[in-house]
């Protein structure tokens, strides 16, 4: 049998032998990309962490920017066959061409955005996570259920984060309700509240540039979650590459590399341990 060099870039980068499924996703790619023999990946300009360190996708530090070399490596590519482009969010969701194989850059997967573009296999599910101020009372709170239903929650009324409150947090003390969530990001700037829940996303943003001091205390477990987001690789729609893809992120998950990088980049090594609801 003669192997090719993506071939054994496959078995080699994924920890595989010459079967399965990640030598199926590099054979699949063969022919199939931008430019031949290589992968175009985008990102945000800029990218932020934990997604992308120091702006730096290649320097594979982050989450979604070691995602995107996992799943480029269980492909058949080495990193130095990876190029990387950048674009604005909503520009790369907009409909025809484009100048990359795939994007990677928090996007939801939802029915409306695929009516324009493709999406792959989720590589990540949205965690819901609390959100405090340092300096405030709630500053030590430990993540437990018993200690966090003692907390004083504001939430956006009508949202997912009210009912997750209400349904799976269940506070002792009534809910003060906002129009919207940049009020509710007023609301624990000002100590009106003491805390409040966002997607784990949202949250990591918030507290690194929405709110001065902000600390997340802890993720709750994905299975608390009431409408989990999940992310998506962005292609354009019809592309022939979205099988490969699916098929790396399928192989990625089965050998619990995704779940490697999601611990070192948004879970314990972020600092962000997961809630213990029954404490």
């Amino acid at each position: 049998m003669i192997i090719s060099k993506r071939l054994l870039a496959a078995s080699l980068l994924t920890g595989t032998m010459l079967a399965g499924s990640s030598v199926m996703a590099a054979e699949c790619a063969d022919g199939k990309t931008l430019n031949d023999g290589r992968l175009t990946i985008a990102t945000g300009n800029p990218a932020y962490a934990p997604w992308v360190m120091d702006d730096d996708p290649a320097s594979g530090k982050g989450f979604e920017a070691a995602t995107a070399y996992a799943v480029a490596g269980a492909m058949g590519f080495e990193a130095s066959e990876v190029d990387w482009v950048r674009t604005s969010f909503d520009e790369a969701i907009q409909p025809g061409e484009k100048d990359f194989d795939f994007n990677i850059q928090q996007y939801s997967i939802n029915a409306d955005r695929e009516k324009v573009i493709d999406f792959s296999a989720p590589y990540y599910t949205t965690a819901v996570a609390v959100v405090v101020k340092e300096g405030s009372s709630a500053e030590n709170v430990e993540p437990t259920g018993s200690a966090l239903r003692k907390l004083r929650f504001g939430a956006a009324a009508g949202t997912t984060s009210q009912t997750f409150l209400n349904d799976v947090v269940k506070p002792e003390q009534d809910l003060l309700l906002y129009d919207d969530n940049a009020n509710v990001i007023a609301a624990i700037s000002a100590n009106q509240i003491d805390a409040l829940v966002f997607d784990l996303p949202s949250a990591l943003f918030a507290t690194a540039v929405q709110i001065d001091g902000g600390k997340i205390v802890g993720q709750f477990p994905v299975e608390a979650s009431i409408e989990p987001d999940n992310f998506g690789l962005l292609m354009a729609e019809g592309n022939p590459l979205k099988d490969c893809v699916d098929e790396a992120i399928a192989s990625l998950k089965a050998d619990g590399k995704l779940a490697e990088i999601e611990s070192e980049w948004l879970g314990d090594g972020a600092g962000v341990p997961v809630i213990d609801l029954d404490k």
